[in-house]
Order: C-alpha cells, then structure tokens, then sequence
C-alpha cells in the first residue's frame, strides 16, 4: 500500500539538522570523531547515501543514541521511496502446492 502525504525526511538530514547544527560540529569534526572520511559523512547528510548498520553503531556511540533508532529511520525512508516506485514493480505471486 502507497501511503500518502509528506515524504519522510532523509535520517542524514535529521543527523545534521537536530545534531550537528545545534552542536555546532562541523562535517569535518563530525566525521574526524566517527572515524569516517568526510566525503562519506557529507554523503549522508546530503542524503546521497543511506546509513548502515555499521554507520548507525557510530552514530549511537557519538550521539549516545541507540543503533536502531538509525536503523529504523533510513528502514522507514527506505520503505518510502521504494512505495513510491512500487507502481513500476511487477511480479508473479508464487502459486501454491496442491
């Protein structure tokens, strides 16, 4: 089922904008404390790349966070753009044994 109504925000978008801004942490030092280079922090909070487990396990150790609150978000977003796309996905329902 498509949902509808405002697309969810990307979670980098979220990282930057209720994290890093507040904090006044640059990407630079954001990405010096994660240990991850900065093309890839920039990356995800222009919301070009997702974030992976790995990712959500730094950013919970940084922020004091849990994991899956990272994982839940980039899921739902996830979700989201893959509804959006779902008219274009055809498939053949499995028959079942008799």
């Amino acid at each position: 089922m498509i949902k509808r109504g405002m697309a969810p925000v990307h979670p980098g978008a979220l990282l930057n904008g209720l994290y890093l801004e507040p904090m006044e942490i640059t990407i630079t030092q954001a990405a010096k404390n994660l240990g991850i280079a900065r093309k890839t922090l920039s990356q995800l909070v222009n919301g070009h790349m997702g974030i992976s487990a790995e990712m959500a396990i730094r950013l919970s150790k940084a922020l004091n966070t849990t994991p899956q609150l990272w994982m839940n978000m980039q899921q739902g977003y996830d979700l989201w753009v893959a509804e959006k796309k779902s008219a274009d996905i055809h498939v053949v329902p499995f028959a079942i044994a008799s």
